[in-house]
């Protein structure tokens, strides 16, 4: 690493900004796990579009590609229409 003060700052600005990423990606998966294993549908339908809310923010701040969050809200929904 270069020893320029603007090289420092853009260091500890990505350090900052991974951290963030990781939180949210975590935060994430983990609330489709629990979606996936609600088995009564009414409480699926109601946890679905805060899953899905979140995945889109995930699209949005570039954690994950969009088409990769297209792929999960569609894996998702099946599941959740296979629910009786």
């Amino acid at each position: 690493m270069a020893n320029h003060k603007a090289t420092k700052k853009d260091v500890r600005q990505s350090e900052k900004r991974r951290d963030r990423n990781r939180y949210y990606g975590k935060t994430t998966r983990n609330a489709i796990r629990k979606l996936l294993a609600i088995t009564d549908k009414a409480a699926a339908q109601q946890e679905l579009p805060k899953v899905i809310s979140m995945i889109d923010k995930l699209a949005k701040r570039n954690v994950i590609h969009k088409n990769k969050a297209s792929n999960l809200k569609s894996g998702i929904a099946k599941k959740m229409n296979v629910l009786a």
